[in-house]
């Protein structure tokens, strides 16, 4: 099922959020997602290969898949992109992912088919124009991985923001935004495990905080779980996320012993 997250005619964003089959239950929730700008497609973190058909099929109603331009990677791990190898043997798409990872990704490749089609973007981010849009690659470094982009776009104000806002939750419950401040604090116990043991440090949520109070954010669309609309809410996650400490501030010397028999 797709979720349309914006509209107006020559520039839309959707979320695919349940396109693996319930009998995977070990398998992590996660979302992909199209936008389409003027005619280019482009797909953020599609995700593993368990999910490439299912969203190849999914996105065939508002996009033919072998026109996509583009795929977004926001690090690299396989829930976000280890069906790279199936992209680029069914399209001519360009990948977008952190010059750290531009010589791991080819890993998930056979047959040299990634030559010339990995653009690395750099540690302070890019503009990438799309159709008569810009997608702005936004740092979020340590957030979780080393180098790590969240992207935003500018004409929807949709900051899609992998896995900073990531809740852990069946795939049912995200068909509803969360849309007041009230419903985002009885939310915070599905959120506050997953951010302190994925994000690295408390140091890095602050930076990105601050960030992200200098953009025009009307939504922040996470990889996992469920998404923020509106300013009032976006606000205060990130005044929830920038006092929350995180990966190594809560270690000490009892994480780092040797096991014994």
């Amino acid at each position: 099922m797709a979720i349309e997250l914006y509209n107006d005619g020559r520039h839309v964003c959707l979320m695919f959020h349940d396109l693996v089959d319930d009998s995977v239950s070990s398998a992590v929730q996660a979302s992909q997602f199209l936008i389409v700008a003027d005619g280019e497609g482009a797909l953020i973190d599609p995700a593993g290969n368990m999910t490439y058909n299912a969203l190849v099929m999914a996105m065939q109603p508002y996009f033919p898949f072998r026109q996509l331009k583009y795929i977004f990677a926001s690090h690299q791990d396989p829930d976000i992109v280890a069906s790279l190898n199936k992209w680029l043997i069914s399209t001519d798409c360009m990948l977008y992912i952190s010059k750290l990872w531009e010589r791991f990704v080819p890993h998930f490749c056979t047959l040299n088919r990634w030559e010339g089609r990995i653009v690395g973007i750099p540690d302070r981010g890019m503009v990438i124009p799309m159709g008569g849009a810009r997608i702005h690659a936004v740092p979020a470094h340590f957030l979780h991985a080393e180098g790590n982009f969240q992207f935003y776009d500018a004409r929807s104000k949709i900051l899609f923001s992998g896995d900073m806002g990531a809740s852990l939750v069946h795939h049912d419950e995200i068909i509803r935004p969360i849309e007041t401040v009230a419903e985002l604090h009885a939310h915070l116990p599905r959120m506050e495990g997953f951010h302190r043991r994925y994000m690295v440090a408390n140091k890095a949520c602050r930076l990105w905080a601050n960030m992200v109070r200098g953009m025009e954010v009307e939504m922040m669309v996470p990889q996992h779980g469920r998404w923020l609309r509106g300013r009032e809410v976006v606000a205060a996650f990130l005044a929830w996320i920038e006092t929350l400490p995180c990966g190594i501030d809560l270690m000490s010397q009892d994480d780092y012993r040797f096991p014994e028999a």
